[in-house]
């Protein structure tokens, strides 16, 4: 079933990732928006979205994120996080730097102890307003699942424009501060845990040296059917050199 966000401001909901998060929606509230269709995607499939197209505007985001907080305020819920998610990839929405500065600033007022925190999937990054607003938020999490563009193509099924080694630049701009995010499961014709496929993805790792990596697996009804996940034991162990090496990986099954 797909589970597309019917509000720009929605939530506060549990993440395995980010404890209690509100989450911002930065593309039509009743369809699906992104440059990549991914065969895990809990909003289903591109062509499944609705017509609507509408973007919602720095302005209506403001408005719907103040009332939000103010409500979780008066309310004593707690945010951990306020977390640009949504049905799609959220920097498509072309004021993404305006309203990263003004969620900032909404934050600041109403839970400054809450990180602000975006789920992207690096492909707009190359971009320097949009690598600048990025940069401003607390964690910036950035999908990366493979490590060639034959992978990525069976993963994520991006637009024609898509280059992985793109990406890795786009991500290296960072200087490490940054947290990767990377899905591991299972396909008719992949396999995360393939040694091959594993060894690329970690020397991509080391290469970019990100300040966390997020490795997590299927939790959700996916659009492909067919698809499974591991285990947090069987994830642990694929990235153990990793682990073995200092980096900071989280795992969630």
């Amino acid at each position: 079933m797909k589970m597309l966000r019917e509000e720009t401001v929605f939530g506060p909901i549990r993440s395995r990732r980010l404890g209690n998060s509100l989450g911002i929606n930065l593309l039509p509230v009743n369809g699906k928006l992104c440059n990549f269709d991914c065969i895990y995607c809990e909003c289903g499939w591109n062509d499944e979205g609705r017509n609507d197209r509408k973007l919602p505007s720095a302005a209506e985001v403001e408005s719907a994120l103040d009332a939000a907080l103010k409500k979780c305020r008066e309310e004593g819920t707690r945010i951990d996080s306020v977390t640009f998610s949504g049905d799609g990839e959220p920097t498509l929405n072309p004021e993404f730097p305006l309203i990263v500065d003004r969620v900032l600033a909404l934050r600041d007022k109403w839970c400054p102890e809450a990180k602000v925190s975006v789920l992207s999937n690096a492909t707009t990054a190359f971009r320097p307003e949009v690598l600048a607003a990025l940069r401003k938020v607390d964690n910036p999490i950035m999908k990366l699942d493979s490590h060639s563009d034959i992978l990525a193509a069976r993963i994520n099924r991006p637009s024609a424009s898509f280059s992985i080694e793109k990406v890795i630049a786009s991500l290296e701009a960072f200087e490490g501060d940054f947290i990767l995010q990377t899905m591991f499961l299972k396909g008719p014709d992949f396999d995360s845990s393939d040694r091959e496929q594993l060894d690329g993805w970690m020397d991509v790792v080391r290469r970019l040296r990100p300040r966390q990596i997020m490795v997590y697996t299927i939790d959700r009804p996916t659009p492909m059917e067919g698809l499974l996940k591991f285990t947090e034991e069987q994830m642990r162990a694929m990235v153990r050199p990793l682990l073995d090496e200092g980096f900071n990986v989280q795992i969630k099954g």
